[in-house]
């Protein structure tokens, strides 16, 4: 893949991110956040990075333990939210900054701890990131990060929204192959020991799978981009609303959406 290719798609990226309210979805994180920050060890005093955060959830987790922490975000739009939800937790003392999850702009053997939460797994170069996560981590420091499991709803409805969208010329390897623990392994290869994986799961409340269908299609930047990208044509997006609704049906149950995920920790030889 060219790197103009990369750029574009790091552009559309961006733009997906900046649409809409990911703060609405973010709101159902908290517990794969903390749980993630846990199986870190992340303590007072550790030096931590949190890689693609998003609205900050991981990042407000890991402060909470005293831990100095920094939080990095492709997006603008996502880091000004983030700063305001720290103001809400009346947490002080993090740093928000813009950076490429491929190009860390840290020094090497920075941090203690490296977290992410569903954020680096959808950097275009799987063997970038990784290594570029691995190089700003301390010999001994902890690498942590939860992703999508393969197959999961989100696998699901991103394949639904893929029947309507146009695909990139040059599509990057798929980010749920991130919850493919064979996978993961071999990514992280000899540089790491001690790897672990977990499962889990979050729960989004909805009365029926098209309250799903409308908190993400109003709310979810990627999912919005392909609802605009059919240009209003009400026949092209009652097909896409179809879809998304029977792509994610077997994962409603008794009110709740489950989306599976997986928890990975290693330690950095």
């Amino acid at each position: 893949m060219g790197m103009d290719a990369i750029l574009q798609l790091k552009t559309n990226a961006k733009a997906a991110w900046a649409t809409g309210s990911y703060n609405d979805i973010a709101a159902f994180v908290p517990p794969a956040a903390h749980r993630l920050v846990a199986a870190a060890h992340v303590q007072d005093g550790d030096h931590v990075l949190d890689v693609a955060t998003g609205t900050g959830v991981t990042a407000i987790a890991a402060r909470r333990t005293g831990a100095k922490v920094v939080a990095l975000d492709l997006t603008p739009e996502l880091l000004q939210v983030a700063k305001e939800e720290a103001g809400v937790a009346d947490l002080q003392g993090i740093t928000w900054q813009e950076g490429d999850a491929e190009n860390l702009p840290f020094p090497d053997a920075t941090f203690d701890v490296v977290l992410s939460s569903f954020g680096h797994m959808f950097a275009p170069r799987p063997d970038v990131v990784i290594a570029e996560m691995l190089r700003v981590l301390k010999p001994g420091g902890r690498l942590s990060f939860v992703t999508h499991r393969k197959g999961n709803v989100a696998n699901s409805f991103f394949a639904a929204m893929g029947k309507h969208v146009a695909p990139p010329v040059n599509p990057p390897p798929s980010p749920f192959l991130w919850g493919d623990v064979d996978v993961v392994r071999q990514r992280l290869g000899d540089k790491v020991r001690d790897v672990r994986s977990e499962d889990g799961s979050l729960d989004f409340p909805a009365v029926s799978v098209g309250h799903f269908w409308r908190l993400f299609s109003t709310k979810y930047g990627p999912t919005m981009k392909a609802v605009q990208s059919l240009g209003g044509d009400r026949a092209k997006l009652e097909a896409l609303r179809r879809d998304f609704i029977q792509a994610c049906a077997p994962f409603w149950t008794q009110g709740v959406v489950k989306m599976d995920y997986v928890l990975t920790r290693a330690t950095k030889r």
